[in-house]
């Protein structure tokens, strides 16, 4: 019980403008139709991404047909991310799966094999049972590439500076952190997580209503 009520002190039932969320001075164009589009940017290398994973994936499946959930990886200005090449790789060939997601996430943060290098990829998909030479094929072509240059002009667009960051219907970004910045009254990842929550169930709400 003590749980329970520590989580909705945490939850904001009234988000502010600028304080749990932010709207984009750029709104940006959706293809979703009636649905709510929500985008969440992220890092297999981040661990606060890692944590949030679980309760994400379990919020995304309440929403239903209400969303359209979309992932993308994050890109580090100057750097080259083999995460995010297997991530946008795996999505490319059509294997990105909810179980293999969470696998990538156990391995760097579990396993601590940081997948920082092409081979320690290149090994790990081919342990999950992918071909291995047609996964380097794809990740080393021009389609990942333009992928990775996509995700770079999108964080610009959504004004990402920090992850995980949530993207409701390309007017309103959030984040864990955000969700609990008045209050400050979360002690927990767990707090953040359901207070984001909280909060993304208003802007889906208000997304939806502006839809009609």
């Amino acid at each position: 019980m003590m749980g329970a009520m520590a989580l909705s002190s945490a939850s904001p039932a009234d988000p502010k403008n600028g304080v749990e969320y932010k709207t984009l001075a750029t709104p940006q164009a959706v293809d979703t139709g009636k649905k709510v589009e929500i985008i969440e940017f992220f890092d297999y290398a981040c661990p606060h991404c890692s944590a949030f994973d679980p309760a994400l994936t379990a919020w995304v499946k309440k929403q239903g047909d209400n969303i359209v959930f979309k992932r993308t990886h994050i890109s580090r200005s100057g750097t080259d991310l083999p995460q995010q090449k297997m991530f946008f790789t795996l999505e490319a060939m059509g294997l990105l799966t909810e179980a293999l997601n969470s696998k990538a996430f156990a391995e760097i943060h579990v396993n601590h094999n940081r997948m920082n290098r092409d081979e320690l990829v290149f090994d790990f998909v081919a342990k999950q049972g992918i071909d291995r030479q047609k996964f380097i094929d794809t990740y080393r072509g021009f389609g990942v590439a333009g992928r990775v240059r996509k995700a770079t002009a999108m964080m610009d667009a959504y004004e990402v500076d920090s992850w995980p960051m949530l993207a409701v219907d390309g007017k309103w970004m959030t984040s864990p952190t955000m969700a609990d910045a008045e209050k400050k009254s979360a002690t927990t990842e767990a707090q953040l997580h359901g207070a984001v929550t909280q909060v993304l169930d208003v802007l889906v709400a208000k997304a939806k209503a502006e839809k009609k």
